[in-house]
């Protein structure tokens, strides 16, 4: 079942300078795409399209309902308001939150403060939590494990595996490693445009 459809993307910055030319790329449940790629050569940029934050020059992108998980958790929470308000902003059923919070070994006291009162990796593991809960059909991950140490880092990759019969995920990362673990398919992106 596909869940993302990009056909004949074309986007850049400058009308002479694409940083996707016909770019196609089909998502299907289950499944896992990698971006990888160095600073600057879109792999931001295209979340932001398959958002709709930006539109592209031509082609079309057909998507299911997103949940997105951002590298900077800090950039991703109100500072103003406590976690689990944020969470029922846009969260209807919170029934798994007390497994999701176990499994993502976050100690659900710290969903009812406010965001500068956690750690990044805490932080982090609270936007995972979110994005979880928001029941998505496609997961848009960029860099989700940076702020977490190793072994937290594994455990939550690992979580989002198991969850891979209700979405699929998106990636982006600098890690080939992890890229190489948990990918169905790894694309490249150089500052030239896509390999």
């Amino acid at each position: 079942m596909k869940l993302l459809e990009i056909n004949n993307l074309s986007f850049g910055y400058k009308t002479n300078q694409l940083i996707y030319n016909k770019f196609n790329l089909e998502l299907q449940k289950g499944e896992i795409i990698s971006i990888v790629g160095e600073s600057g050569s879109g792999k931001s940029t295209l979340f932001e399209l398959i958002t709709g934050n930006i539109k592209p020059i031509n082609g079309n992108i057909k998507v299911s309902k997103i949940a997105s998980i951002y590298q900077d958790p800090y950039s991703s929470f109100h500072p103003s308001f406590t976690i689990i308000d944020q969470i029922k902003d846009v969260v209807e059923n919170i029934d798994e939150l007390e497994f999701l919070c176990k499994h993502l070994s976050l100690e659900q006291y710290l969903i009812n403060k406010k965001p500068h009162h956690l750690s990044g990796g805490q932080l982090q593991r609270c936007s995972i939590l979110r994005a979880l809960l928001m029941k998505p059909d496609v997961l848009l991950a960029d860099e989700p494990t940076s702020a977490l140490d190793n072994v937290i880092a594994l455990e939550v990759m690992q979580l989002l595996v198991k969850f891979l019969d209700r979405f699929a995920i998106l990636l982006i990362t600098h890690d080939e490693n992890l890229a190489t673990w948990c990918s169905d398919k790894i694309i490249r992106l150089n500052k030239n445009g896509t390999n």
